[in-house]
């Protein structure tokens, strides 16, 4: 019955990448492993645009490169030193799977499409997720820190597997994330400024 639903395809589509880009905010490398081993076990299908991802040398890399971003997060200073550089690779990361749920669109609207909801999901999570860490590191003294990167590292992994297998669940949850994340993170910016204004004025 859905099959008669217009522009589902395209619907679905936007729920996988969205999805997708989401569990690069959290972790960079995990979910464009899982896609690149889910694409090379012929799981999922793959574009002729984005035949990389399934290809070996992408799935060993990134399988490397998961294994290391994980492990770094439970380092003290390294897991800060990440987080510098986190952002502008996850809204890379982010951009590219959700280009790869689009590649029969034009070229343009295709990139613009996944720099400003793909980039954008993956640059918000990331910077969210950032902020806790160093609100952990302030409050907890670091000690904090490791429950942020687990976190971090299951809320990649249920992103991943729900944007495969349930697409408009993991779309949700993605919008409800950033939502929490905007909000939340202009409050502690207020309360920053005054904090500021106060030591400023005495």
């Amino acid at each position: 019955m859905l099959d008669h639903v217009p522009f589902l395809p395209y619907v679905l589509s936007a729920f996988i990448g969205i999805g997708l880009a989401a569990a690069t905010g959290f972790r960079v490398f995990l979910p464009m492993f899982a896609v690149s081993l889910a694409s090379y076990l012929h799981w999922i299908p793959t574009n002729e645009s984005f035949e990389w991802l399934s290809g070996l040398p992408t799935l060993i890399t990134t399988g490397i490169a998961t294994v290391a971003e994980i492990l770094a997060y439970y380092i003290p200073f390294i897991d800060h030193l990440l987080d510098t550089i986190s952002i502008p690779m996850a809204t890379v990361a982010g951009s590219v799977l959700f280009a790869s749920q689009f590649a029969d669109l034009g070229t343009f609207p295709q990139w613009a499409l996944a720099l400003i909801a793909g980039g954008g999901t993956a640059a918000t999570i990331s910077s969210g997720f950032a902020g806790l860490r160093a609100a952990s590191t302030a409050t907890t003294g670091g000690l904090g820190n490791s429950v942020v990167g687990t976190t971090e590292t299951a809320g990649a992994g249920i992103m991943t597997v729900l944007a495969m297998a349930m697409p408009i669940l993991a779309g949700i949850f993605a919008i409800i994330l950033v939502i929490l994340v905007i909000v939340y993170g202009r409050k502690a910016l207020r309360k920053l400024r005054s904090k500021k204004n106060v030591a400023n004025n005495t």
